[in-house]
């Protein structure tokens, strides 16, 4: 007699056992499958070579923390039907296959303005339609409107399943130590209150976990100036971007010879500016389940060798890893230092060959980019961290005596930066 589990080995979190009866089908669909080819760290493994991560590996984590976290509440006196815990099972399982080619990276360059939020939310819909329902309650628990909030706070929030396992899952793979984290404490200390879990019921953290609550925020806030931007992953993702916009650019024009041997399940995207109302196109969901990060490289690759020099260059860098410099700044430049940092990358790409006088500062917005990045560890307005008391009352950590550390995490720090050739000397 076969088991009612099927278990996944996992590097993180040990053996994970996923529910045959709806999980595991919900797990072989072309869907999740599909986040095998998708890397958690977009462009990260040029950074970290070890990774190599991939988006199913953190979809199967994310379940098991939900089981564990559902477990502890059910332990701790908080009534959860089978139906929720399954609900909520394949809520964590599913949460993140609206992600396109190389995640975040380019989230907007395939849809407009559409984030991968409500892509994922459309594509659970017509999985619900497939499996006659069965994603009712997944769905609710998803958008949130769950008539026990628990689950939603479980499934995105300050503490959530989602972000306990992917800071565990890559400072694990980039061996950043700092983003370490003590997922079990965390999960252990988590209660619902009032405890019946009905409405207005929200997840709190008990007093003696709060330091393990504190850890993760400072964990998120070193993972995110140590991994998510770091500079040469900045620079990674504007080269990445400016190749596909350049391409882009060629689609429009009609120039295919330039982008000759593109993917085909790729050039749909590039060609067409598909904006929120193309979630309701069938034919555009299939192609977007298609699209995985091999799809890029390999159009890439073929790019190495096309007939635009820009083109040809920007491919070739970010295949071989020839990336921009890129500086972070103590202030934002003025519009006059901008001006003359572009005219400087213009030069260079004439006397590189790869552009002339004529076309030079157009074809620099392909070489010069200025942003800045901000963060915030502890955000407020997605819903404050609250603590259970020894004598069962609930506060914000914020208004606890010892939580200067906390306070310290509420504000944003943000980071002015510039990417740009590493021939050009823009003098910083």
């Amino acid at each position: 007699m076969s088991s009612s589990y099927k278990l996944f080995s996992d590097p993180i979190h040990g053996f994970i056992s996923v529910p045959r009866k709806l999980l595991l089908p919900l797990v072989k669909s072309p869907e999740v499958q599909r986040l095998r080819r998708l890397r958690q760290l977009g462009v990260g493994n040029l950074v970290f070579p070890s990774a190599e991560h991939s988006r199913f590996g953190h979809a199967l984590g994310s379940l098991a923390l939900m089981q564990d976290a559902l477990r502890t509440l059910k332990e701790s006196g908080t009534p959860i039907s089978d139906d929720e815990f399954e609900a909520s099972l394949a809520a964590a399982l599913l949460h993140d296959i609206g992600h396109g080619p190389f995640s975040h990276t380019l989230e907007f360059q395939l849809f407009r303005a559409v984030p991968h939020e409500c892509l994922t939310r459309r594509l659970i819909q017509r999985m619900n339609e497939r499996f006659d329902g069965a994603l009712n309650l997944t769905l609710e628990i998803f958008d949130d409107t769950y008539q026990r909030p628990f689950f939603g706070n479980l499934l995105a929030s300050q503490l959530d399943v989602d972000r306990l396992d992917y800071l565990r899952r890559d400072s694990h793979f980039t061996g950043v130590i700092e983003g370490s984290i003590g997922v079990e404490r965390v999960i252990r200390t988590m209660r619902v209150y009032p405890r019946e879990g009905g409405a207005g019921s929200r997840i709190v953290i008990e007093a003696k976990g709060i330091y393990a609550a504190e850890n993760v925020l400072v964990a998120r806030r070193h993972m995110y100036w140590q991994v998510y931007v770091h500079k040469t992953v900045l620079a990674g993702d504007h080269v990445l971007v400016a190749a596909l916009c350049r391409a882009r650019s060629h689609l429009k024009d009609g120039n295919n010879e330039a982008i000759r041997n593109i993917s085909p399940t790729l050039a749909p995207f590039l060609e067409k500016s598909y904006d929120k109302s193309a979630l309701n196109d069938s034919n555009v969901l299939d192609a977007f389940l298609e699209l995985d990060d091999t799809d890029v490289m390999a159009s890439l690759k073929c790019w190495m060798h096309s007939t635009d020099p820009i083109l040809a260059d920007l491919s070739r860098r970010f295949i071989e890893r020839d990336l921009f410099r890129c500086v972070f700044l103590p202030e934002s430049p003025d519009p006059d230092t901008i001006r003359a940092w572009k005219q400087r990358v213009a030069d260079t790409l004439v006397q590189m060959g790869l552009s002339n006088r004529e076309q030079s500062v157009a074809d620099a917005d392909y070489y010069i980019f200025v942003d800045r990045s901000s963060h915030s560890a502890y955000h407020r307005k997605e819903g404050p961290i609250h603590t259970l008391e020894a004598d069962g009352t609930v506060s914000e950590v914020l208004a606890r005596k010892d939580s200067r550390a906390l306070d310290a995490l509420t504000h944003y720090v943000e980071k002015p930066y510039v990417c740009f050739p590493k021939a050009a000397d823009l003098g910083i």
